[in-house]
């Protein structure tokens, strides 16, 4: 039996307003099958004198009527009668309607055109959910919001954003790269409960594997050598706001050990400290990679994906949604234009053609291509030509002869480049000098012991240090010597 014939068998009564005759007789036959006694109105005016009057067990409201805005209606409607549900419908299928939808107070939002089913479940369970505390208005949001789109997947994914902006959950967004995962994650800050805390995010495949811990946790000064000072982690930096970890399944296991610890016992300590450390950070991870089979390879703990995956969101490719391409593309272009690029507009043969592309660098790639095209093409009304020509050079791979092998120096250097572009939010870097040399100073010996099968003479020799030079250096990282290595 669904929720709703369960709930229906005590007719309850359910109050529908919208300006649509059409979406009226719809849902008061639909409703009516199922048990429950409907009244409906067009009117605002009139579903407000009808709460006001306590009659309903549930409001089902659009939001553009003639005389005023059903969103408006929503906090007035809690305040007077916290448990009278409210289920939001809307053809203004954006991110920003579902989220006023919920931050008002409202029980859920359906996006125009909707399925009949869908409704009568979310009916069903809005009549069947526990009585809710009555919530003070939220701040309104800013109209000019990160997420684009009207596709089903998107509207889904508005429902999911909207209403963790109203919990600390940890979530877990997957998706290719260029999908826009760490949109997402600040529009789960910029809305939530901690916007007034910072934002921090760590990219976990752009720091080198020695210096993770100390970047997500801190050291304390000579916790290794070149720890000169007290080194402040991410989660301290993100103290009473939210964490984003990006790429977590590049994660050394180490890492995510204790990462693991920290979720589960809610302090950390610092590398080489003591004291416990709270923390109060809102967890928000993200990954292009297949955690599932991450695990089943060994590379990534099931405890730790479990903790992480609390709640999931899979942000779908752009050829997923292709759809959405003619509005991405003009907010792209409206994105260009406000950063001092010309004015350009795409005609229908243009946005057919951007519709017949595969998009393998998704919404990134849209939006380079908008901003060049706003860039380099000097007509204002862009054609399907200009498109086609731009999509097959930037698809053209260049013949390339063999290629160098890469050196030591292009090897760090390309390390430090990703190491440094991981702290562009503006992050201060410490004693980075002694730390990078640290890093290096380790696998340098722990070769220069294995290649000499442990004998600490040759190994110095072979370095070009004194025995006790080497000997101190040991002590100082910690590096285990057993004669007779492989």
């Amino acid at each position: 039996m669904s929720d709703a014939a369960a709930v229906s068998a005590t007719t309850r009564t359910i109050l529908i307003a919208d300006d649509d005759r059409a979406i009226r007789t719809v849902l008061s036959q639909a409703l009516g099958r199922s048990g429950y006694h409907v009244r409906a109105t067009s009117s605002a005016a009139t579903l407000w004198r009808w709460v006001e009057d306590g009659e309903g067990d549930l409001v089902i409201t659009d939001v553009i009527m003639p005389d005023e805005n059903g969103l408006d209606l929503v906090p007035r409607i809690r305040r007077v009668r916290p448990d009278l549900r409210v289920v939001v419908m809307s053809a203004q299928s954006t991110f920003s309607t579902a989220l006023k939808a919920t931050q008002r107070g409202a029980f859920d939002y359906l996006p125009k055109p909707f399925d009949l089913k869908e409704l009568l479940a979310v009916v069903g369970r809005a009549l069947a959910a526990p009585s809710q505390p009555s919530v003070a208005d939220a701040d309104e949001p800013e109209e000019r919001l990160p997420l684009v789109g009207r596709s089903a997947a998107m509207q889904e994914i508005y429902r999911t954003v909207a209403r963790l902006t109203t919990t600390d959950l940890t979530v877990m967004i997957t998706g290719e790269s260029g999908t826009g995962k760490e949109l997402v994650a600040r529009a789960l800050h910029d809305y939530g409960r901690r916007r007034g805390g910072p934002f921090v995010a760590i990219n976990m495949a752009a720091i080198p594997r020695e210096l993770i811990e100390s970047e997500l946790f801190g050291h304390e000064r000579g916790a290794f050598t070149g720890a000169l000072n007290r080194g402040v982690g991410r989660f301290e930096q993100a103290a009473g706001g939210t964490l984003f970890l990006d790429e977590i399944g590049d994660m050394p296991p180490e890492a995510q050990t204790r990462l693991l610890r920290v979720l589960q016992e809610g302090e950390f300590t610092t590398v080489g400290g003591r004291q416990p450390i709270k923390a109060n950070v809102r967890i928000v991870a993200a990954t292009h990679r297949d955690l599932r089979q991450s695990i089943r390879g060994g590379m990534f703990r099931e405890d730790l994906f479990y903790r992480l995956n609390v709640v999931p969101i899979r942000l779908p490719p752009l050829r997923e949604r292709l759809e959405d391409i003619p509005l991405l593309a003009r907010h792209f272009l409206e994105r260009a234009r406000a950063a001092g690029l010309p004015q350009k507009q795409l005609d229908q043969g243009a946005m057919d053609r951007l519709k017949q592309h595969a998009w393998p660098g998704n919404a990134r790639e849209l939006e380079n291509l908008m901003r060049r095209m706003a860039a380099l093409y000097p007509q204002e009304i862009i054609g399907a030509d200009a498109v086609g020509a731009e999509l097959a050079e930037a698809a053209a791979v260049p013949e390339e002869g063999p290629r160098a092998p890469e050196t030591l120096e292009q090897s760090v250097e390309r390390h430090l480049t990703g190491f440094m572009s991981a702290h562009k939010d503006g992050m201060p870097i410490r004693d980075l000098y002694d730390r990078v040399l640290a890093e290096v100073e380790r696998p340098l010996l722990k070769l220069a012991l294995s290649a000499t099968r442990g004998n600490q003479i040759k190994a110095a020799a072979m370095l070009g240090l004194n025995r006790n030079t080497l000997r101190k250096k040991l002590r100082e990282l910690d590096l285990p010597v057993v004669r007779g290595l492989p």
